[in-house]
Order: structure tokens, then sequence, then C-alpha cells
């Protein structure tokens, strides 16, 4: 079934805009502006272009779901098939199934909003047209790295992604941008060298580096001790880019210090990038491989998902001056730690599981880093002692509509029923729960286990995150009445003495308070009450903001309570993969 139906060759280039026409438009965002185009700010006329090439480029990715025939989300639709190197038989071979469309909607999405974000709001640094240069480019590789079918390209799209992202960090990022521009980059480079060394294996190997013809082979081309090495080497690549604990550390650093936009497009989706590459070619390709390394796999995965939460939590208890971005940041940790336990499980509930899960953390953890920026500019740090001592009142006083969204993201994060965050992590749980055969059920069944302690953890600091940013370190005085002794009148009542450090309430006062606590600020308001002083209000969710994160709120609740859009899609083509390409 098609909502239209779109002719093949319109589909054909469809995909192909989405995928070149982002680098088309970085190349035109650096070339001198038409005259009837330069306006009378240079800067807003190429973040308008920026703008521009995006929501193109998202127009293209939804119509392309529009037209694409859901009926068969297992088949391999909108390809093109084009001789590049003949030696080597490397091809130019684009195609999407049902894996692959999530994503690349999802990416096209962001990037959008992240670029209408930029619009109003420029990050601070150098020249505009280079920062709408890098954006596109880096939306282009990734798109790439979910289009094409073959294994060279896929590894030159991978690799693409990386340049980019160190100078969004190292020229519009915060504090310590630079090291941390650097540790990103000689991370993801070491891993990709070894990636590289599996890849060109397993295309030697078996004769072929069709993604496609090596699902179809399942590995039977490949001896068994090949497919460990492959799934060794082009694993630990793929892990650096998870990241999969204990190669994450480059991940903390690199979030805390890029910029609002470099965050929501790192979260939502380049870690996202080395999930797919387990599913799309190790899982297929090297089952033999996998399996060998599937428990090894989901023990990281789970000490990852602990690791995580406890991470999170010492930043979040109080005193640890912790900074809310680099929490949220270990959240992604121990969230794409359930993705990875979902893979290893190596069955359709738990690919399914995971591949959910890669979405929903690509909408939340993305709106959360979009709220986080929103906070740390309204007051200048993202330190959480600083954002919960602010005031007693604290967010919900100050930016009510602010605090209530991050909340929201908060509650989705930790994976409340009916939103988008608790379908993924319990499919993979249940995958854990049966894993394939070949693999043993007592230890899956301990890391199941394990998962879903992670699953607790991340509802405690997430809910303290709440807490402390949203209600304050200190919530307000409660209402206080005359006392109920008889009394011949309020103002003949004797006055107890006030603790020191408190204002006197003065002697008209109809009625008066309990003692306050000392040290504690009061302020007279209406006959019989005391409490704190108004907070001073910051700017609330301004039109813009709204407009960038309403889409991932209404689809976080949409993925919530109606999974089996999602489901629909990845089901069939995960049942094809695992089953060695037949239906």
């Amino acid at each position: 079934m098609t909502v239209i139906d779109i002719s093949p060759s319109v589909m054909q280039f469809l995909l192909a805009f989405i995928v070149v026409g982002p680098l088309l438009g970085a190349v035109a965002a650096l070339l001198p502006a038409p005259p009837g185009l330069k306006g009378r700010n240079p800067d807003q006329a190429v973040l308008r272009h920026g703008v521009t090439v995006t929501g193109a480029v998202l127009i293209a990715a939804i119509v392309l779901a529009v037209g694409f025939d859901h009926d068969h989300p297992a088949t391999m639709q909108a390809t093109t098939d084009i001789s590049w190197i003949p030696a080597l038989d490397v091809r130019i071979h684009l195609g999407i199934d049902g894996i692959s469309l999530p994503l690349l909607v999802l990416t096209a999405l962001l990037t959008f909003l992240c670029a209408l974000y930029s619009y109003f709001k420029p990050p601070a640094g150098p020249s505009p047209k280079a920062f709408v240069a890098l954006v596109l480019v880096l939306e282009s590789g990734t798109l790439a790295t979910f289009a094409v079918l073959d294994l060279l390209l896929f590894f030159l799209a991978f690799e693409m992604v990386l340049i980019p992202m160190y100078f969004l960090i190292n020229c519009w990022g915060g504090d310590q941008r630079q090291a941390a521009a650097w540790k990103f980059i000689l991370y993801t480079l070491l891993g990709s060298v070894v990636m590289l060394l599996g890849l060109l294996l397993v295309g030697l190997k078996s004769g072929t580096f069709d993604m496609v013809a090596l699902a179809t082979d399942n590995g039977r081309g490949l001896t068994t001790s090949v497919q460990v090495i492959a799934v060794l080497a082009i694993g630990l690549g793929l892990a650096v880019k998870t990241p999969m604990w204990p190669l994450h550390s480059w991940l903390p650093d690199a979030h805390t210090a890029a910029p609002t936009v470099g965050s929501v497009l790192l979260a939502g989706v380049l870690l996202k990038m080395g999930t797919y590459g387990f599913v799309r070619i190790l899982l297929p390709a090297a089952p033999d491989g996998m399996r060998t390394f599937a428990p090894y796999l989901a023990a990281f995965a789970v000490v990852g998902i602990v690791y995580g939460s406890l991470a999170c939590l010492a930043l979040a208890r109080t005193g640890a001056k912790g900074d809310l971005k680099r929490l949220i940041a270990y959240s992604s940790v121990g969230h794409m730690g359930f993705v990875l336990l979902g893979i290893a499980t190596m069955t359709p509930t738990g690919v399914n599981g995971a591949l959910f899960a890669n979405i929903a953390h690509g909408l939340i953890t993305g709106l959360l880093f979009f709220l986080v920026g929103a906070v740390k500019d309204r007051y200048g740090t993202a330190d959480l002692d600083t954002l919960a001592g602010a005031t007693g009142a604290a967010l919900y006083g100050r930016a009510p509509r602010l605090g209530a969204l991050l909340a929201f993201a908060a509650v989705a994060s930790l994976g409340l029923p009916g939103l988008a965050g608790f379908w993924g992590e319990m499919l993979t749980l249940f995958g854990a729960y049966s894993p394939a055969e070949g693999l043993s059920r007592p230890a899956f069944r301990t890391f199941m286990a394990i998962g879903a302690f992670g699953t607790l953890l991340t509802a405690a600091y997430m809910l303290i995150v709440v807490r402390r940013v949203c209600m304050g370190e200190h919530a307000l005085p409660a209402r206080t009445t005359p006392a109920t002794t008889p009394a011949p009148s309020a103002s003949d009542a004797p006055q107890a003495p006030a603790a020191p450090g408190t204002p006197q309430t003065p002697a008209t006062t109809p009625a008066l308070a309990a003692s306050p606590t000392p040290g504690t600020l009061q302020a007279p308001t209406t006959p019989g009450t005391l409490q704190a002083p108004p907070a001073p209000q910051l700017a609330d969710v301004q039109p813009y903001e709204a407009a960038a994160w309403t889409p991932l709120v209404a689809l976080t609740v949409l993925a919530g309570l109606w999974p089996a859009v999602l489901l629909g899609l990845t089901d069939p083509a995960v049942q094809k993969l695992l089953s060695g390409g037949k239906s």
C-alpha cells in the first residue's frame, strides 16, 4: 500500500536528491550570493539558505516516505545501481527499506529543526557561511550512510560526517571545545581505520561489496574465522560511534563543549550510524561471527546502561557541580546500551526494539539538548547546583512552559508508558528473555535483569533533575494561617520573637505566621501569609523555539501511543534480514 502512487524513476530521483542536495547546498552557501538574494543582512541570508535547503530535503524525505510501498517494507525501493569502480566491483548503489526509511526521515527532520533554530539564534562563532556549509555536509554524509548499499560507499559516508562535526565543536563550541573536538576526531578516526580493514576483508573474501548480496548470502561465502575477525574489526569501529562502554569517553566532552545544534545532531543522528551498521552489515553478513561475540556485546551493553545511569546520579546530586548537558550525554550511553542489547539478542523482537529505541532516542534526546541549550542561554550556565539554587521557584516559577517541556522530555527519556521511550526498552528486554538459538538463555536473562535495574536508575536520576531544575532546591514555604488557639484578637496577641535574619511583620498585620526558619528569606504578601519573594521571570518559550520543538514532542507522543506505525515498517525488513534474505 502506498499513500500516493509515485513512479520508480521519481522515487530514485528523490532519494538521490536527498543524498546529494545538501552537498550542493553546502557549495552554494560558500559562494557569493546573487545580488537579488543578498538582502540587508548577509549573515541572515545564508542562515535562511540553510533553512531552505534542509526544508527542501525534509519535504523530499516526506514525499519519499509517502510514496514508499508499505505493503513490502522488506524490499529495497527507490534503488539506483551504477558501476563506479569496476576493478573492485564497487557500485553507486542506493536504496531504502523499512529499516533505513525512519532513520532517513529522522535525520532530515532534525537537521531542518536545527537550521530553523539557528536562523533565529545563530551560535556565537565564526562566519555563518561556514556554519551552514558544515551542517549541510554533515546532513549529506548522515543521509548517505542510511541510503547506500555498498560497503566502501558506506565507509566513505560514515567518515564524511567527522570533519564537519569536528569544526562545529572546535569553532562554535563552549569551554574546552578544542580538547573535546580533538578527542572526538581521534577516537572516531582510530575506530574507522580498524573498521575499514574489516570491510575490505568481508568484501574481498566474499567477492562483493554489495550489502544486499551479502545479506542474501547470509555469511555462507565466509568461513567462521573470517566472520569472527570481521565482526571484531568492524564492530570496534561501529562501537566507538555508538558509543559503547568503555569506548564512550569522547561523548560527554563532545556534548558538553558542542553548540546546541551540534549536540542535537550528534545525539539525534550521528550515534545512530554505529547501531545501523551493526544491523545492516554485521547481523546479515556475518551471523556466525555475531553469534560468537553476542554475549560480550550484551555484557558491555548492560554495563553501559548501569554505568551511564550511575554517572548521571553522581552528576545530579547536590554539591557535585554537575553540568546538565554532560548528564544528558551520559544518559545517551545508557540508552544506546539498550539498543546494543537488542541487537545482541539476534532475534526479531530484540532487533525491532533496538531500531525503535534508536528513533525514540533521536526524538527525545534531541528535544532534551534543545531544552538544555535554552536553559543555558537564559541562566548563562548549565551547572545543576546553580540552576537548582538560583531560586526556590526554579523553572516552574520563572519559565513555566520551558519547565513543563523539560519535565515532559525527562519522563519520556525514563521510559514512561505511552511515550516513545517505553517500547524500545520493553522490546529489547523481551528479546533478551528469549535470545536467538545458540545463545545462552541464563546469561541473557541475567543481562535482562541488569537492564531492567538500569531503567529504575534512569527514572531516579531523571526525576532528581526534574525536581532540582524545575522545582528548585527548596520548595516554597507552605501557606500559614493564624493560630487556632483562642485569643482576644489577632492584634492583641503576644508576638513571638522572630528568628535572627528574618524580616519582622509590620505591626498592622492582622494575623501572624509561625516563626520562620532561621536564615529563610520571607516577605509579607497577603494578610496571614508569609512566603518567598516572587522569582525574577525569564523569557519563556519563544515562537521559534516552539516551532523547533513541537514536532519532536508530537512524534514522541505519536510513537508512544501508536508504535505499529514504526514497527510495521521495521519488522518485515528485520525478519528478512535475519533469515538470510528470505521474506
